[in-house]
């Protein structure tokens, strides 16, 4: 079972210097996932237990179309083993124009993680 979404960084996200997004704002993101994945699976949001692996692989900057994807790949009774990952799919171009950007032809991996969630057997449906 897989899930994605896609969101464009703001300068809210901007956390550092030069418009950086702070690494963390991945982490949101593979949890937003995660919480689809268990809802689709079983019916509940499901609890974040631990990551066990975190790669921060290229900088991730305000204005950045960030896709993000996870997927189930074990399963016991009430864990679901989680893997993600996180790719740039359009950037700005403010050497343009304040408002160009480009669709990448190749997405650029920004980070890959994996982790386990949790549902309580009273909380799941399916």
């Amino acid at each position: 079972m897989k899930a994605t979404i896609r969101v464009r960084m703001s300068a809210h996200d901007a956390h550092y210097g030069g418009n950086l997004v702070d690494g963390a704002r991945m982490l949101q993101l593979f949890g937003d996932v995660a919480t689809e994945l268990l809802i689709r699976r079983d019916g509940d949001e499901g609890l974040f237990k631990a990551y066990d692996m975190v790669e921060f692989l290229a900088p991730v900057y305000a204005g950045d179309f960030i896709e993000a994807t996870g997927e189930i790949v074990s399963e016991g009774n009430t864990s679901r083993k989680m893997v993600f990952e996180a790719k740039k799919v359009i950037v700005p171009r403010r050497d343009i124009s304040e408002s160009a950007c480009d669709v990448l032809d190749e997405p650029i991996v920004v980070c890959r993680a994996s982790g386990t969630c949790v549902t309580p057997k009273a909380c799941q449906r399916r």
